[in-house]
């Protein structure tokens, strides 16, 4: 019985996950689109609207930003804490940040001038209303 194993070169680290990505996706239909950040997403079509919902647990309204630029919706979310704590023996003062992005391209264009959202229970919730004609269309067959 003969084993062969590949010598992991870290130079070529990058090739290698390019390849098995490329590997993975059917068609290569994902490397063109824009999937950035560390904030976890559910995106959905209800077939007049886009609907994002993206978890925020912590983050206040005015600790989020939203943006949607040439079809690629952007949510940005940063914020500072700071607590102290004091007695006769004893000082402490500590900063807390955290900080979560995402960039993504949407699956339709949107009308962004009607985009709706809303932050409830730590939950963003985007209603992005599709632009005329990228609504899908029934097509009856004669």
């Amino acid at each position: 019985m003969t084993v062969l194993m590949r010598r992991k070169d870290p130079m070529l680290a990058p090739i290698d996950r390019l390849f098995d990505r490329v590997m993975r996706e059917p068609f290569f239909g994902e490397l063109s689109t824009i999937d950035e950040g560390t904030l976890a997403l559910d995106v959905m079509d209800d077939g007049d609207n886009i609907i994002v919902k993206a978890s925020l647990p912590g983050f206040k309204r005015d600790d989020v930003s939203v943006e949607i630029s040439d079809g690629v919706l952007t949510i940005n979310a940063r914020h500072e804490e700071t607590t102290e704590e004091s007695d006769e023996h004893f000082y402490r003062r500590e900063r807390r940040t955290g900080a979560v992005s995402r960039r993504i391209a949407l699956p339709a264009a949107v009308e962004e001038e009607k985009a709706d959202a809303h932050l409830v229970d730590g939950v963003l919730t985007l209603k992005l209303p599709k632009a005329g004609g990228a609504r899908p269309k029934k097509i009856s067959i004669k």
